[in-house]
C-alpha cells in the first residue's frame, strides 16, 4: 500500500523528480499484524547539522507511515567520544537504546567491549536486505570474525570541492567541468600552482589544524600507494612507514609552497572555500549540504565536488559508514516483538534512504545509488564512483573515530603539514606510539 508521505519546507524546494519519489513510502512491512499494540523504539544518534535535520525527516516520514505499529522516539546526543562512552556505559547496566547509529570503524572496539548484537542471517532475511546490496568494502566493515554487526546506511569519504569560477579564471577547468591535473602530483601540483599566479590566496583549503581531520587525507594518499598502517597486528611494517612518509611529504611540500592553507581548524577552512579565498577545499561529503543551501539562496559561486586526485598510483579514498546497530543490554533481552520492530526501522529506512543523499552521504544500499534518481542528483551521482576505491579504517579496537591510533597520530600530523617537523622524523615518533599502544 502507498502512503502519501508530509512534505515539510525544505523539501518543497526540491526538484519534481525529488518530491514525487518522496512522496511514495514503503508502507506496512515486517509488522503486519494489528493485533499487535505500538511498539516504541529508543533510537540515539550523533547526527547534526545538516544530516541531522535529514535524519530527523527520515524518522518524522518512518513515524507517519507506520502510526499506531512503531513509533521511533528519537534523541541526538554529542558526537564522537562522549557518545560512545555513553553507550558502552549504558549498556553495562541496561539502560541502552533499542537501537543507534554507529561508526563502522567503531566495531572491533565495540566487539571487544560486548556492547554490540549480532545481526544473524534471519534478521537479514527478516530485514529484506543481503550481501549482494552493498558494497564489499561497506559490507567487510560492518564484519568481525564472519559475522555482522550493524546494517550499513551510508559511506561518508571525503572529496574535493571546486570553485569553477576561479578554475576557469586560471585555465585549470576541464571541458568536462572538472579541475584539470587529477591524474598525477605533477600534474595536480601544476593545477595549484596556475591558480597561485591567478592571484588566489589560498588554491586548497585543508583542515591543516587537527591533524584527526587530516588522517583523513593522508590515510587517503596511503592507500593510493597501497599502504597500511596494519599488517598481521604490525604497524607500519615493511615499506609501509616510507609510503606514510610521502604522504606526509606531499602535503607538506604544498604547504610550503604556500599552495595549501596553514594552521586552519574546520570552520576556518570551510569558510575559506565558501569565501573564494581558497579555490579548493578537502572535505567531507557531509558539506554537501552547505554548498547546496547556500548555491540555492544565491551566495555562492558555481561549484562542484569530485574523488581526490590520484597522486600517487590509483585511485584511493579513506570512507567509514554511517550504520545503525542494537546494543546489547546487560541484563535485558530484547523481546520478539521489539526487536522485529527495530529491524523494520533498520529495513525501512535503508530503503528510503535516497532522501538521506541529500545530506551528501552515498546511501549505502545499492538499489538505491543504481536508481536513476540517484543518478540524476549532483554532485552526488559523479563522486559516488569512489565507493569502488575506498578504503576502511584497519580493523582493530585501537582503530576507528575518536581512537588510539588516531590520537597518537595526530599529534604529529600538524607540526609536519605547516613547517615545523620533517615528514621523516614525523614517522619515526608516530611508529613508536603506535607500537606503545
Amino acid at each position: 500500500m502507498a502512503v502519501k508521505s508530509r512534505l515539510s519546507r525544505e523539501e518543497s524546494d526540491m526538484p519534481n523528480w525529488f518530491r514525487l519519489t518522496k512522496a511514495v513510502l514503503v508502507a506496512g512491512g515486517l509488522m503486519t499484524s494489528a493485533a499487535h499494540a505500538e511498539e516504541t523504539v529508543t533510537w540515539w544518534d550523533f547526527l547534526s547539522g545538516g544530516d541531522g535535520v535529514r535524519m530527523k525527516q527520515l524518522i518524522s516520514d518512518f513515524n507517519t507511515a507506520h502510526q499506531g505499529k512503531i513509533k521511533i522516539d528519537a534523541t541526538t546526543l554529542e558526537w564522537g567520544t562522549p557518545f560512545y562512552a555513553k553507550v558502552q556505559t549504558s549498556a553495562a547496566v541496561g539502560e541502552a537504546p533499542d537501537i543507534m547509529t554507529y561508526h563502522a570503524s567503531r566495531i572491533p572496539l565495540a566487539v571487544k567491549q560486548g556492547i554490540l548484537q549480532e545481526i544473524t542471517a534471519d534478521d537479514w532475511k527478516t530485514m529484506g536486505l543481503s550481501q549482494s546490496d552493498y558494497a564489499p568494502a561497506t559490507w567487510d566493515a560492518v564484519t568481525s570474525d564472519g559475522k555482522q554487526y550493524a546494517v550499513p546506511l551510508d559511506t561518508h569519504p571525503i572529496v574535493l570541492y571546486y570553485n569553477k569560477d576561479l578554475l576557469k579564471k586560471a585555465g585549470v577547468l576541464g571541458d568536462d567541468g572538472k579541475p584539470k591535473g587529477m591524474d598525477s602530483r605533477e600534474n595536480f601540483t601544476a593545477t595549484l600552482k596556475a591558480l597561485k599566479e591567478a592571484g588566489v590566496k589560498f588554491p586548497l583549503g585543508s583542515v591543516t589544524a587537527d591533524g584527526n581531520f587530516m588522517f583523513r587525507t593522508i590515510y587517503s594518499f596511503m592507500g593510493q600507494q597501497d599502504g597500511e598502517l596494519m599488517t598481521d597486528g604490525e604497524f607500519l611494517a615493511g615499506d609501509n612507514a616510507k609510503k606514510l612518509e610521502n604522504a606526509l611529504s606531499v602535503l607538506a611540500d604544498w604547504t610550503k609552497e604556500g599552495l595549501q592553507s596553514t594552521y586552519t581548524d574546520y570552520p576556518a577552512t570551510v569558510a575559506l572555500f565558501t569565501s573564494g579565498e581558497a579555490a579548493m577545499m578537502i572535505n567531507g561529503v557531509w558539506e554537501v549540504p552547505t554548498m547546496t543551501d547556500l548555491a540555492k539562496n544565491g551566495k555562492l559561486f558555481d561549484w562542484g565536488a569530485v574523488e581526490l586526485p590520484v597522486i600517487f598510483d590509483h585511485p584511493s579514498t579513506y570512507a567509514d559508514s554511517h550504520s545503525f546497530a542494537i546494543p546489547a543490554n546487560k541484563g535485558k533481552e530484547i523481546s520478539p516483538e521489539k526487536r522485529a520492530a527495530v529491524l523494520e526501522v533498520m529495513s525501512w529506512i535503508s530503503k528510503n534512504s535516497l532522501f538521506w543523499a541529500t545530506a551528501g552521504h552515498i546511501p549505502a544500499y545499492g538499489p538505491v545509488t543504481n536508481s536513476a534518481e540517484y543518478k540524476a542528483m549532483e554532485p552526488n551521482a559523479t563522486y559516488s564512483s569512489l565507493t569502488t576505491n575506498m578504503i576502511f579504517d584497519p580493523k582493530t579496537p585501537l582503530a576507528g573515530i575518536a581512537g588510539p591510533i588516531f590520537d597518537v597520530m595526530s599529534n604529529f600530523f600538524v607540526p609536519t603539514l605547516n613547517g615545523e617537523m620533517e615528514p621523516a622524523e614525523a614517522v619515526e615518533e608516530i611508529k613508536a606510539g603506535l607500537e606503545d599502544l
